[in-house]
């Protein structure tokens, strides 16, 4: 096996992420298998217990893992498949070992971070980046890591020292490292700095660990002056010094790195230069100079809890992009702070409630994404009901479903307290109820996880002709709330649809409007499995009826 590490220096957020992705996306292109894993240095055993406003989204896998939202732009950048198990937190490991302890493993040792967290953290990283994630047979060419925080937080230590020995048992001809660095531009001077990234490399090179190549973020594309400052004084050769300046969208990253050569510079030196072949990136170009080119903008309200921080729906606002792409669209979300749709809003933010109003009137679409707590549910419910009395195409996600639910038996079925029993536990009218499995004491891994299958009763419903006339899907879950099968009769004989349900028949999965251009509530979430070439069917449905292009598209 050969591993490509990326670290990071300076500071957090640089897009290591972006830059682990787009490395194997190039040496995908060369026609290697590659594998990811992703090392965060948090005490959480997984990311699910985690506040998006603090971390990002939560990251669903096949497999019910709770993970880091880089694992998504890892299954989106190369298409593959990963497990829980690729993404290694120190909870994790120190569990796995204090495991191995109290059963008496390590007969009567003292257990120590060396040798015993660094061995766990080797054998883990040995041992997944074994699993073949492409679904073909046999193991991958080149693991990816991508290491979390930056060099020097004295969380990532033991992972540090877990990984010199890594590179010193493996070989060098089967280790790279790729370092990832800041280059600021001081306003007042004008010039590019070195400086921060030069004691970044110091820190890395006091811990064993030397890096093959930097990976540069600047604003603007480096000068050859700063390629050779940088190359003097951090010991990497100017021809492994990339630079990933800003560009107009992401997928240009994989490019830039191909036009740098930086496959050739990474071939060589895990010598496999034999074995690969020149990068073919012929479809991603297209894909990025197409959406650079496009100049008609679809606009899209999305209501949601944590639009503080955008990344809370990161992978909801890729799947707009996959399908926006695809209609020859550029997205235009606007962001709704479902608060300021309330009532109660109007008397103590008027500006911010007449804003939102605005905004969600002005909209072609309206979406509402998956959430928890009862923050904001008056304002969704409001938004899901302009949507519904004014033929506004709305998708609803997890949350956005149940909302879409508690909206009809209100002002359909007339039942004005109707609720979920997560926002108001003595509602006369438990229209969304405690999923009868989950636990009440425990927040991690509690939750319904990972791929189910949802069998679409009706094939004639607008899920099963997006998804191609099927009468299955297998799509990703995350929620311990679910619509009240005791209601479930009451709610079609009302008009609404119940078109999608679990493999026992109960479990409401997916509701529609009969008389609406397009009115989808799905309980799993779609957007985990959308691809930049392969957009989610009902994503891609969500845009085609804003744009009143859905028809056009079924009979085409």
């Amino acid at each position: 096996m050969k591993y490509v590490l990326v670290t990071g220096g300076v500071v957090s957020g640089l897009g290591k992420g972006v830059t682990a992705s787009s490395i194997g996306v190039v040496l995908e292109a060369c026609g290697l298998r590659v594998t990811s894993i992703k090392i965060d240095p948090y005490l959480n055993t997984d990311a699910g217990t985690m506040s998006p406003f603090e971390h990002g989204e939560v990251f669903v896998l096949d497999d019910g893992g709770e993970v880091d939202l880089d694992l998504g732009n890892y299954e989106r950048f190369l298409d593959v498949t990963l497990t829980k198990d690729n993404n290694i937190t120190t909870g994790k490991i120190y569990q796995s070992v204090l495991d191995k302890e109290r059963k008496g493993d390590y007969l009567g040792k003292t257990v120590q971070v060396v040798p015993h967290i660094t061995d766990a953290i080797k054998d883990w990283i040995e041992s997944v980046s074994l699993i073949p994630v492409d679904g073909k047979e046999g193991q991958a060419d080149v693991c990816v890591i991508e290491l979390g925080g930056t060099v020097g937080d004295i969380e990532s230590m033991p992972f540090i020292e877990a990984l010199r020995q890594l590179s010193f048992s493996v070989g060098q001809e089967n280790f790279c490292l790729i370092h990832v660095s800041l280059i600021p531009v001081l306003g007042v001077v004008g010039e590019q700095k070195t400086k921060p990234t030069q004691h970044s490399v110091r820190e890395l090179r006091a811990l064993g660990l030397t890096p093959h190549f930097l990976a540069c973020r600047s604003a603007q594309p480096l000068l050859e002056a700063t390629k050779a400052k940088l190359s003097q004084f951090c010991h990497v050769p100017a021809a492994n010094i990339l630079n990933i300046h800003d560009v107009p969208n992401i997928w240009h990253v994989p490019l830039l790195l191909r036009n740098q050569n930086a496959h050739h510079s990474i071939l060589k030196q895990l010598n496999l230069t034999s074995v690969a072949t020149a990068p073919d990136l012929d479809s991603w170009t297209k894909m990025a100079e197409t959406f650079d080119n496009l100049t008609d903008h679809v606009k899209i309200a999305m209501v949601g809890k944590y639009i503080g921080l955008t990344d809370s729906y990161l992978s909801v606002v890729k799947a707009l992009l996959h399908a926006c792409i695809a209609c020859s669209l550029k997205p235009q979300i606007e962001w709704i702070a479902a608060s300021d749709l309330e009532d109660e809003s109007e008397k103590s933010t008027p500006e911010a409630h007449a804003a939102a109003w605005k905004i969600l009137k002005s909209a072609e679409c309206i979406l509402v994404p998956g959430g928890f707590g009862d923050r904001g549910v008056s304002g969704m419910v409001l938004a899901a009901k302009y949507a519904r009395e004014n033929k506004v195409p709305y998708l609803g996600i997890c949350l956005g479903m149940q909302i879409a639910v508690i909206e009809f038996a209100r002002s359909v079925l007339g039942l004005e307290r109707a609720n979920s029993t997560e926002f108001d536990a003595q509602t006369p009218d438990p229209v969304v109820i405690f999923m009868p499995e989950g636990s009440r004491t425990h927040m991690g891994s509690t939750m319904r996880l990972g791929s189910r299958r949802t069998h679409l009763e009706s094939r004639d419903s607008l899920t099963s002709k997006l998804y191609g006339d099927v009468c299955y899907v297998d799509e990703r879950h995350r929620h311990r709330y679910e619509v009240n099968p005791e209601v479930s009769r009451v709610l079609e004989e009302a008009g609404l649809r119940l078109v999608g349900k679990d493999d026992t028949g109960k479990r409401i999965e997916v509701i529609e409007l009969h008389d609406h251009p397009f009115y989808v509530g799905v309980q799993f979430h779609p957007e985990f499995k959308s691809r930049p070439t392969r957009p989610s069917p009902l994503f891609l449905g969500f845009i085609l009826a804003a744009r009143k292009l859905l028809q056009t598209h079924f009979s085409s």
